[in-house]
């Protein structure tokens, strides 16, 4: 690791952190799941048999999936509060999580039912599921909502995501919509426990409107506002680095966006090829008037044809998310560790974060470095430094280990480390941090990465 600049800032005094609402908004979530399974204990008499037991066990399955359903949609409905307090990648693995036992549940639920009717019967298993399919009320819509989740179950598993690219998934993962859609109607008409329970009903309608009211303010409404009143577009692109370009964005009034550095956008880009797909890109530089700034490196079929855009292309973003900001600061020293493009938002961070700042940046040679000249000028001008760990002549990797962490910041456990990067790179250095003494509550981390 190469020391660049060692003059240092004066000291501030660190800023209080915020207190994050994860840890309510889970208990809340939790409360909900206890509510189903009251209503299904309330709503359930004496279970007689195998038949019966089947049967009640997939009625709860089914009540779990649908308020699972409820809640995976609300995590991704874009609510500030979520993206800029708890953070969008927190919430995004949220999702993934609950996405996961979603589709446990409602396979729980189709094969319980599906046997305890059939036991009931005394049918075939695939008799009755014929009968249920093609003669029970609401059973058809429910069946195309349930291929559907399960089709975006499977390709959001991480090894058919390394296979596919991101604007299939993106598309693919929209259709969640329509599969809760198509399956409400099953839900309130064949769930027992709504069957002449108002109140149940009301519940259920509430909490369902209730997250539709939130994709269609957050997802719809506010980016429509933010785009006609800021009237974004393209000023120009311009190469930084091998495979990496940086997109200067200008509008109006931009200085009226609640932007913090560190946050990012989720763009799309009406032009090149671009349109069909939104993709969170950080900003490097904070606002300057009119003008805004991301810097992509080129990963796949959207980020490699930015450097194709035209001047005058009109954008569409949405936004700012993310909770990778000063807000999270507790301590009067902070260390920023970038690795690759992930340098975009820490390097904004590195212009405006209070106290004393170091940044260390991975790559693989100085041509690969991003921004460097940028970062060097901050340096010089603020007084604090940056380090770069680079390959070595044939090709060996820097020691970014816990005594080598220590060695080079002997005070690291007293510092903040926010910390951007490959989700690899992004893991080991975390690990590496921990052992190293740094408080879980002092590393800041945020990845795209589901």
């Amino acid at each position: 690791m190469t020391t660049v600049y060692e003059r240092r800032t004066a000291s501030r005094a660190a800023p209080s952190a915020r207190l994050s609402p994860a840890g309510p908004l889970l208990a809340l979530l939790w409360v909900g799941a206890a509510a189903v399974l009251a209503l299904w204990w309330a709503d359930t008499g004496s279970v007689v048999g195998a038949a019966g037991w089947l049967t009640g066990a997939g009625r709860l399955a089914g009540l779990l999936t649908g308020y699972a359903c409820a809640v995976l949609v609300g995590l991704m409905a874009r609510v500030p509060l979520l993206e800029r307090r708890i953070g969008s990648d927190r919430v995004a693995r949220w999702h993934a999580m609950a996405g996961r036992y979603t589709v446990c549940l409602l396979l729980a639920h189709i094969v319980l039912i599906l046997a305890g009717y059939a036991a009931q019967d005394r049918r075939s298993l695939w008799h009755e599921t014929v009968t249920v399919v093609l003669d029970y009320p609401e059973m058809l819509k429910a069946t195309a909502g349930t291929v559907i989740l399960l089709a975006v179950g499977v390709t959001s598993a991480r090894a058919v995501r390394r296979r596919t690219g991101y604007e299939f998934w993106y598309h693919v993962h929209l259709l969640t919509y329509a599969a809760v859609f198509l399956a409400f109607g099953h839900q309130v008409a064949l769930g027992n426990e709504f069957s002449g329970d108002a109140a149940a009903t009301g519940a259920w309608y509430a909490l369902y409107l209730g997250v539709a009211a939130l994709v269609v303010w957050f997802r719809v409404l506010v980016p429509v506002r933010l785009n006609v009143r800021h009237r974004l577009r393209v000023e120009s692109v311009q190469p930084e680095a091998p495979g990496v370009w940086s997109v200067i964005v200008r509008g109006r009034r931009l200085a009226e966006l609640p932007v913090e550095p560190g946050q990012f956008f989720r763009w799309r880009f009406l032009g090149a090829g671009l349109a069909r797909t939104s993709t969170p890109y950080s900003l490097s530089a904070p606002p300057r008037g009119d003008r805004m700034r991301i810097t992509v490196k080129a990963l796949g079929g959207h980020s490699a044809a930015v450097a194709l855009l035209r001047p005058g292309t009109r954008v569409w973003a949405e936004g700012p998310y993310g909770a990778l900001t000063a807000g999270r600061r507790t301590a009067p020293k902070a260390l920023l560790i970038a690795g690759g493009v992930g340098v975009t938002p820490l390097r904004a961070l590195f212009e405006t974060l209070p106290g004393e700042v170091t940044l260390l940046y991975r790559a693989r040679t100085a041509a690969d470095l991003a921004l460097g000249a940028e970062l060097e000028a901050i340096a010089r001008w603020r007084g604090a430094r940056v380090r770069y760990a680079l390959n070595g002549p044939h090709g060996e990797r820097p020691d970014l280990s816990a005594p080598a962490l220590l060695a080079a910041f002997p005070d690291l456990a007293g510092h903040d480390v926010y910390l951007c990067g490959p989700h690899g790179f992004a893991r080991d250095l975390y690990r590496e941090l921990r052992a190293a003494g740094v408080p879980d509550r002092r590393i800041h981390h945020e990845s795209f990465e589901l």
